[in-house]
C-alpha cells in the first residue's frame, strides 16, 4: 500500500511538472516610463507563469533596461529567471517595437537562438518574432506578434499567417500576442482549419479610457492560437488587474491591455 502511494504521489509530481503556464502581455510603451513600483507590480502578476511573451517593448533607449530590470526583480522573488529580447522590427510605415521572452530556467529551457521572421517583413510591419522552448524534453515554438492598430487594417498583415506552419513544419508553432483583431474574423480560418484553436473566444483584452457600468474592458484583441494535436488544453484565461487600482486611469499606467494565460501539456 505504501509503494503504491508513493508511486502516485511521484505521478502526481510529474504530472503537475509537466503542465507548462504561458501568459502573453501587451505591456504598452514599456520602457523609461515605467516606475520600480510598476515593475514590482508587473513581476508580482507573472510570477506564476513559466513563460512570458510580451509585446510593444520600446525599441529604443530604455527598453532593453526595462526588461533587464523587470528580470532582476523577478530574481528577487524565488525562482530563476532569463530572458531574450529582440532587435527593433523592421517595419517602415509604422511604430517599431522590440518583443520579449522571460521564462522560468527551472522548468523552461531556450533552444537555439530565438529570430524575428523576415519573409515577410515588407508585408508585416513588426514582423513576428519566433522562439523555440523546451519542456520535459519537447519542444514547443512560440510566435510572438503585435498586429498595427485596427484602423490601418491588421488583417491584412495576419493573413499571411496561414504559411507559416508550412514554412516550418518541422516546429510546433503557437501563435501569441496582441492581434488588434477578434478571434472570430475570418482571416483566422484557414489557421482553424489546419487544426488551430483559439484560447479565448468573445473575451475583451484592451482596456477602455473609462469604466461604464463596471464594464471597463472594450475589444478583443489578445489570444493565443496552439494545435489541438500537439498540444492539451488544460485552461486558460485573463487577469483583471485593474481591479487592483483605484481607478482605470492609474492601471493603465501599467498597460491598456490585460494580461491573457494558457496552461497546456505536451503530447
Amino acid at each position: 500500500m505504501k509503494n503504491i502511494l508513493s508511486f502516485v504521489l511521484l505521478f502526481l509530481s510529474i504530472l503537475s511538472f509537466s503542465q507548462t503556464k504561458v501568459l502573453s502581455w501587451n505591456l504598452e510603451n514599456f520602457g523609461k516610463s515605467k516606475s520600480t513600483v510598476e515593475l514590482n507590480f508587473i513581476a508580482n502578476t507573472i510570477l506564476n507563469y513559466d513563460i512570458i511573451a510580451i509585446q510593444e517593448v520600446v525599441a529604443g533607449y530604455g527598453g532593453a533596461q526595462a526588461v533587464a530590470e523587470l528580470n532582476r526583480i523577478l530574481n528577487t522573488k524565488g525562482s530563476k529567471w532569463d530572458y531574450i529580447i529582440s532587435d527593433p522590427t523592421s517595419g517602415n510605415s509604422y511604430k517599431t517595437e522590440r518583443y520579449v521572452f522571460i521564462w522560468k530556467t527551472k522548468n523552461v529551457k531556450l533552444k537555439g537562438n530565438p529570430w524575428l521572421e523576415r519573409k515577410y517583413h515588407l508585408e508585416i510591419d513588426r514582423e513576428p518574432y519566433f522562439a523555440t522552448f523546451e519542456i520535459d524534453k519537447k519542444a514547443i515554438t512560440l510566435v510572438n506578434f503585435h498586429a498595427i492598430t485596427k484602423n490601418k487594417q491588421p488583417e491584412t498583415e495576419i493573413k499571411y499567417f496561414k504559411f507559416l506552419p508550412a514554412e516550418y513544419p518541422d516546429l510546433n508553432l503557437v501563435f501569441l500576442g496582441d492581434f488588434n483583431c477578434p478571434q472570430s474574423h475570418s482571416v483566422f480560418n484557414p489557421l482553424k482549419k489546419a487544426g488551430y484553436f483559439s484560447i479565448l473566444k468573445n473575451q475583451k483584452t484592451s482596456l477602455k479610457k473609462n469604466c461604464k457600468n463596471n464594464n471597463c474592458l472594450a475589444s478583443e484583441f489578445d489570444n493565443i492560437f496552439y494545435r489541438g494535436d500537439t498540444l492539451n488544453y488544460k485552461n486558460s484565461g485573463v487577469i483583471p488587474f485593474y481591479n487592483t487600482f483605484i481607478s482605470l486611469q492609474e492601471a493603465r499606467k501599467i498597460s491598456d491591455h490585460i494580461p491573457i494565460w494558457f496552461e497546456f501539456t505536451l503530447r
